[in-house]
């Protein structure tokens, strides 16, 4: 069997089909954003390219760095000064390659942030929204047998280590779930549509208790990193062994 050579070229190549990324219309360009170093041997995995993680795969020696929340996104000053001056500095100074997918690797049904987190907790996933196909829904597969907002609420909080946000009775049981990581909270409504009990998100907004309240549908907020730290260390780990390179899972602590 003929060995892949890992450049930077092929990986790219590799990880935008496997994405589809032409699918998605997102916010960020998707794919290499910033080009490094030919040859990888060792790529580095996280959340997002923040400066912190960029210093760690510095000491690690990464020739890649593969993220979910990257750079140049929509609204953002597109001078390169400050922060971002910072950050692509020290990327570039060391001819590391920057690799950022965004709604691509949501939405992957297996290296996505949807999949794996139903994955973490233990939910049967059973299909997708019409409406907006980021939506996932399924039932859980707890080996409580009540299955109640509590049950889920306590799970969330053992398996994602952050105590979430919950609006609800939490003696409410439990049969359908819907759920989408990060900063979709404003998809409340369309987890109602689907008859879901209760929908889980990484973020809360203020008016996102009154929706939950008003719409009857309880609500957990999980934490956005929290729920975004799954997809690209799967990805990673996936590239690893199947590119035969160094794979580094980097986590850098979050709150929000």
């Amino acid at each position: 069997m003929k060995t892949k050579i890992a450049t930077s070229e092929s990986i790219e190549s590799y990880l935008n089909d496997l994405l589809r990324i032409s699918h998605f219309k997102d916010y960020c360009p998707n794919g290499l954003q910033v080009q490094g170093k030919t040859h990888i041997k060792t790529l580095v995995s996280g959340v997002t390219a923040s400066l912190a993680l960029i210093e760690k795969a510095v000491e690690l020696k990464a020739d890649a760095i593969l993220v979910h929340h990257g750079w140049f996104w929509k609204n953002d000053d597109p001078r390169i000064i400050r922060q971002l001056h910072a950050r692509l500095k020290l990327l570039m100074s060391h001819d590391i390659n920057l690799f950022a997918y965004h709604l691509p690797l949501d939405q992957h049904p297996e290296f996505g942030n949807n999949a794996q987190l139903a994955q973490i907790l233990g939910f049967e996933t059973q299909g997708q929204s019409e409406e907006n196909d980021l939506v996932w829904y399924g039932k859980p597969n707890y080996s409580s047998r009540k299955n109640t907002l509590r049950d889920i609420s306590t799970l969330v909080e053992k398996k994602l280590g952050r105590a979430p946000i919950v609006i609800g009775d939490e003696l409410q049981s439990i049969k359908k779930v819907a759920w989408c990581t990060g900063g979709s909270q404003g998809y409340i409504d369309i987890a109602s549509k689907l008859g879901a009990d209760v929908y889980i998100s990484g973020e809360i907004s203020e008016q996102t208790t009154h929706a939950s309240r008003e719409l009857g549908i309880a609500f957990i907020s999980a934490g956005h990193h929290a729920t975004e730290s799954y997809g690209v260390q799967a990805l990673g780990k996936h590239m690893g062994k199947t590119w035969g390179i160094r794979h580094i899972h980097i986590d850098v602590p979050n709150p929000a």
